[in-house]
């Protein structure tokens, strides 16, 4: 397979105390790769430095260019990001703020055109929020709201997709819902790295996950050898429950040890 996305020996630090040590893993054209690990890990410190808002050090590389290589709105482009709780304080229209993923496409003073409106159409029924693309953001659930910027993320259309705890805050139907989306977004040659701290999902959507421990890989590969149950006795402090799916084991966690 084709590499989208790598990065080698990444580092980076947050208020003087190191959390990511020198952290190398690749994402493969049409692949959904589940980052997880416990809280403190160093999960939301990886996708921040890959979308170049902290600083870090080591390398990352895209289609195998360094990103350092890259002028921002190229780097916009090729990858899109979606925050953990990001939310818009602005009364503005659902709609109005997924064509705000346009924005990388577009030079100084360019109107969005047809290209740009059908990306948005497309986003948004991916994420399911055209029932209520006419109302201000501020109105909406906080599920709603999840669901609207993340159809934002997608209108970018870029290669790598970054996604940071996308299930967060969402009901069962709207969680399953959204992973369908994240591996359609991938079945279709883009790939996607999303932060994900439900087990069963990351083992039933993800060809493969990178298992982070204290600012460290500790395993990646495919799920069934990344959540083992040395990994999850040693690193969750858990043991699990498992069933055969469609693409392999889905792991329950069932009990703490």
């Amino acid at each position: 397979m084709v590499r989208a996305l790598r990065t080698e020996n990444l580092k980076a630090a947050l208020n003087e105390r190191r959390v990511l040590r020198g952290v190398s893993l690749e994402l493969q054209k049409g692949e959904v790769l589940g980052l997880i690990g416990p809280n403190g890990a160093g999960k939301t410190t990886l996708v921040r430095a890959v979308a170049g808002l902290i600083p870090h050090e080591g390398d990352i590389f895209i289609d195998e260019e360094p990103v350092a290589s890259l002028d921002r709105r190229e780097r916009a482009r090729r990858l899109s990001y979606l925050a953990q709780g990001a939310e818009s304080r602005w009364p503005i229209l659902a709609e109005r703020l997924v064509a705000l993923g346009r924005l990388p496409h577009l030079g100084p003073f360019m109107r969005p055109g047809a290209e740009d409106d059908a990306a948005v159409q497309r986003a948004m029924e991916r994420a399911d929020v055209m029932a209520f693309k006419d109302r201000p953001v501020t109105r909406l659930s906080g599920g709603e709201r999840a669901r609207v910027m993340l159809a934002r993320a997608l209108a970018v259309e870029a290669p790598v997709l970054l996604v940071d705890e996308p299930t967060a805050s969402l009901d069962p139907y709207h969680q399953l819902q959204i992973m369908e989306v994240l591996r359609g977004f991938a079945d279709e040659g883009r790939s996607v790295i999303a932060v994900l701290h439900d087990l069963s999902l990351a083992s039933r959507f993800c060809d493969r996950l990178a298992l982070l421990h204290e600012g460290h890989l500790a395993a990646f590969g495919v799920p069934g050898e990344v959540l083992c149950d040395a990994n999850l006795e040693k690193i969750y402090r858990i043991s699990a429950r498992r069933q055969k799916g469609e693409r392999g084991e889905i792991v329950l966690p069932w009990a703490r040890l």
